[in-house]
């Protein structure tokens, strides 16, 4: 039996080895583990040219029908979770590549909303650095969540989560979207905001839980950024591109709103000069949404899962 090649990408923490069975596969499968990002096709190319078996982490590397094009061996692509933008499934089908996904968990990026908003709310990375510094003993004046309203632009599984958390905070909580139904939103025990404008208006912390695309690319712009009141802050767990980075950038400088928090990029890593390092009021993470070592060993199980499927002739969790 001839043994298949496999790349496991972006294990940018050195855990995916550990965090699943991959001697299951011994003997028909050799797997490798990258723990570097390669951004360039022609690296890319290179390195994976021998490869029948990739697996990706979410959309760190995009398989665009340009990239696909160059992998002739390529016949089974994983990607975590169960949706991949990234990846151009009408060219895999056409160059006959099986596109898998995995279990994947809403808890996580719904956790990391509320470490952003609460950080964002309380000082708490200024407050830190100031204390392990040596600097001054207090420095902030946190901004209360009881009482105060929370807006939700998508009322999903991660916004649904967001919404109960708010509530036991004590919150007003509203939503909008642009399918959102009173019905909905009264089953989630959240408030249908009349409108866009009527939610940025009126929240004093809004979160963004929409799923990119054309409707939702550029949502927040410079309008609605100054649309916010002075003392909101702005929390993005979904995708950058839902937000104008541009506008962003301007009204944290400006103090169009109160701060912040952003756990994605348009281009990650964020490159070292891009201008939200050094905004003010802006508190970043390098998209760890769902990175927990739960959901990464569903993940990582999940693509064993998928290569023994595979290999037995019978494909799970096919996307596309």
């Amino acid at each position: 039996m001839t043994t298949l090649r496999c790349a496991v990408l972006d294990d940018y923490q050195g855990v995916a080895r550990e965090l699943a069975d991959w001697g299951r596969l011994s003997g028909r499968v050799d797997v490798r583990f990258l723990d570097r990002h390669l951004t360039d096709h022609d690296a890319l190319a290179a390195e994976l040219a021998d490869c029948e078996i990739v697996v990706v982490m979410r959309e760190r590397t995009p398989f665009p029908a340009a990239l696909l094009d160059r992998l002739p061996r390529l016949r089974l692509l994983i990607t975590s979770g169960l949706r991949n933008a990234s990846i151009d499934l009408a060219a895999a089908a056409a160059h006959g590549v099986t596109v898998c996904g995995t279990p994947s968990s809403s808890e996580p990026p719904a956790e990391l909303t509320w470490a952003l908003l609460l950080g964002l709310a309380r000082g708490v990375v200024t407050e830190n650095d100031s204390l392990r510094e040596g600097g001054p003993w207090q420095s902030t004046l946190g901004a209360d969540l009881h009482g105060s309203r929370l807006g939700l632009l998508g009322l999903g599984k991660i916004g649904t989560r967001v919404a109960r958390v708010g509530a036991a905070f004590g919150m007003d909580v509203a939503a909008w979207s642009q399918n959102l139904t009173e019905e909905r939103a009264a089953a989630a025990g959240v408030t249908l905001a009349a409108s866009k404008e009527e939610l940025l208006e009126t929240s004093d912390f809004v979160s963004v839980h929409l799923v990119l695309g054309d409707r939702t690319r550029g949502l927040i712009g410079a309008g609605e950024l100054r649309r916010m009141r002075r003392t909101a802050y702005l929390v993005n767990t979904s995708r950058a591109a839902i937000v104008d980075q541009d506008a962003l950038v301007r009204a944290l400088r400006e103090g169009w709103i109160a701060g912040a928090g952003s756990d994605v990029f348009e281009t990650e890593p964020l490159p070292l000069d891009h201008p939200l390092r050094t905004a003010p009021n802006f508190l970043g993470l390098p998209h760890l949404g769902y990175v927990t070592r739960r959901n990464y060993e569903g993940y990582f199980r999940g693509a064993v899962e998928d290569i023994e499927a595979y290999l037995s002739g019978a494909p799970v969790r096919t996307l596309g």
